[in-house]
């Protein structure tokens, strides 16, 4: 399993090298001067599209502007903006909300004019169940050009990178995010979880785009409602740490941020890196993935729904994000203090490998480490008060000094344990991982302290625990579990497109279960670190994002004509005939067809 996510790493390292990032912002950069500053015009003339000002029944598509917004918004605010912000903000630091809020402001360009793309080229043969993404544009662009075979090709590689996502990112770092945060809070084990969400999920996708857009509909404006809300109650409760929180963001986007309680410190290149991969995985801008369920929209015209489509970077990243980001900083979750002290100090020691049969020290290509003890320390009655006493298989660590950590530009590490259960089910004692180092490790002496780990969402459900103690268990455990069956009903939708281009829809129902089938795999102990989580995730991300620029970057001018086009009839009044009173809220989250 270590050589897996050994592989799984040096892949990433190679489709997440910084200069990646700078592309991916560049182009945001490119089609926001291009289209003269879209991102207003999504915040103005998308919300009266959204609102259906300009609905028309006898428009093609399967959903309203509305549903198909929530389709989309459905599979990006959801655990990236839970976990994903938590993961941010624990590795990068404050400065990585900086460089999320870059992603959101360029990505609502890349939103605006990859589904434009889509709509110009989406197939509408049966009206009522349109085929739309990227692969089409490929396909039936490259085809207009008398080069067929080259188009099918690419849009046949993009399939493969939209199905690596579907299953890593749409699905088993959902799947894996809620076990974990009810396993953590309820002790029900993940893979009971695992169970539950792979039949609700099941009974959904079963029918299609329609009952998708339904289903999201109602979740999608629910959840936002009630995590927003609360979000915003722990924000006053912490109001008067909101201004320094914000200078800091601002400040340590440029700057190291020092390493203090649990968190190491980061380089200033580090906090970009982890801002903007969080921030790319949660809005997916230019991933490729939000303009399939954009295509299923009605309407006759195709930049009417990217111009809806640039609301979706802004409601997930701008805003969403950025309030998860600020319950974190503002509590003091990410660098919080330990949870409990040894009462006798410990040492770090030479691991003896030949004690587990696992591998000779002498054999190992650098040498091992670990705690001379096993002993598990009583928690601080304080963190009691938060997190709860021991219940087992929490997972810990000790910060020690060791070589130079590449990423902090400090010397600074976790050396990791988990807490293990004894004969009469009661937590017991601390079994260490090895860590391995070329520089022996130490601890800072008298401080002994032992920390727990909150990986992915648990860090965001500890900061509203910090404020309100039992807020983070229920509120962030029940939105954990919408957000992640709303993403993965959409992201199955994604990927069943995506087989239907390849194969055909006769394949659609062996992929929608083996899609069920891993939500389960993935609350089996496949996953069990924040590193392996971002392996996961950026690996699905990492691959579309190469797969989908390019393609934006081909046809960007055929989208760009087009955008401009139906900017130049709005100006000139031309939609006025088409423009009536918008329906009532109920009648459009329904999606009821105007009469």
């Amino acid at each position: 399993m270590d050589q897996l996510w050994n592989v799984l790493n040096s892949i990433n390292a190679v489709i997440w090298h910084n200069y990646v990032l700078y592309i991916v912002l560049g182009v945001g950069v490119l089609f926001t001067f291009w289209t003269g500053f879209c991102q207003f015009r999504s915040l103005t003339h998308g919300i009266s599209v959204t609102r259906g000002k300009y609905d028309d029944k006898d428009d093609p598509g399967a959903i309203n502007h509305f549903q198909a917004l929530s389709a989309a918004l459905s599979a990006t605010v959801g655990l990236g903006n839970i976990a994903g912000v938590g993961v941010a903000v624990a590795l990068g630091g404050p400065g990585a909300v900086f460089w999320m809020w870059m992603v959101g402001v360029f990505g609502m360009a890349l939103k605006t004019t990859e589904v434009s793309l889509s709509m110009l080229y989406r197939n509408t043969t049966d009206p009522d169940n349109p085929h739309g993404g990227p692969m089409f544009v490929a396909s039936q662009g490259f085809k207009k050009w008398g080069m067929g075979g080259l188009g099918k090709f690419i849009g046949g590689i993009f399939v493969v990178t939209l199905l690596v996502s579907t299953i890593t990112g749409g699905n088993m770092f959902q799947a894996w995010s809620v076990g974990e945060i009810t396993e953590n809070y309820f002790n029900i084990p993940s893979i009971v979880t695992g169970i539950i969400l792979c039949l609700l999920v099941g009974m959904v996708i079963i029918g299609g785009i329609k009952r998708i857009g339904a289903v999201a509909g109602r979740i999608v404006p629910l959840m936002c409602v009630m995590y927003v809300l609360a979000a915003l109650v722990v924000l006053v409760m912490n109001a008067g740490e909101i201004p320094e929180m914000l200078k800091l963001i601002v400040t340590r986007a440029f700057s190291p941020a020092e390493a203090e309680g649990a968190f190491l410190g980061g380089t200033a290149g580090y906090a970009l890196l982890w801002g903007m991969k969080r921030a790319l995985f949660s809005s997916e801008a230019g991933q490729g993935s939000s303009p399939i369920a954009h295509s299923a929209a009605k309407t006759h015209e195709p930049v009417r729904e990217g111009v809806v489509a640039g609301l979706e970077p802004f409601i997930d990243t701008i805003v969403v994000c950025t309030i998860t980001a600020l319950v974190i900083l503002t509590t003091g979750s990410h660098n919080r203090g330990p949870e409990a002290t040894f009462a006798a100090p410990v040492a770090v020691v030479a691991y003896d490998a030949d004690a587990d049969g696992t591998q000779d020290l002498n054999d190992a290509d650098t040498p091992l480490w670990t705690i001379d003890s096993t002993n598990l320390p009583t928690r601080a009655d304080e963190a009691v008060t938060v997190s709860g006493k021991w219940k087992g298989n929490e997972d810990v660590f000790v910060i020690v000094h060791a070589h130079d950590n590449s990423n902090t530009g400090l010397n600074l590490h976790r050396l990791a344990g988990t807490v293990q259960i004894d004969g009469q089910g009661d937590p017991a004692s601390i079994e260490w991982i090895s860590f391995a180092s070329d520089v022996p490790p130490t601890i800072d002496a008298p401080a002994q302290d032992l920390y727990v780990e909150y990986p992915g969402p648990s860090l965001t459900g500890h900061a509203f625990d910090t404020a309100i103690p039992g807020l983070g268990k229920w509120l962030v455990t029940l939105a954990a579990w919408l957000f992640a069956i709303s993403t993965m009903i959409s992201w199955s939708y994604y990927g069943e497109q995506g087989i239907v281009f390849l194969f055909g829809e006769k394949a659609v129902p062996l992929y929608k279960i083996l899609y069920c089938v891993a939500i389960v795999i993935a609350c089996a102990g496949f996953i069990t670190t924040d590193a392996q989580l971002d392996a996961i995730t950026a690996l699905g991300t990492g691959v579309m994002l190469w797969a989908n620029i390019p393609i934006m970057l081909i046809f960007g001018a055929i989208a760009m004509k087009a955008y401009h086009s139906y900017g130049g009839k709005l100006k000139r009044g031309e939609f006025k005939s088409e423009e009536h009173e918008p329906a009532s809220i109920s009648d459009v989250i329904e999606g009821k067809d105007v009469e």
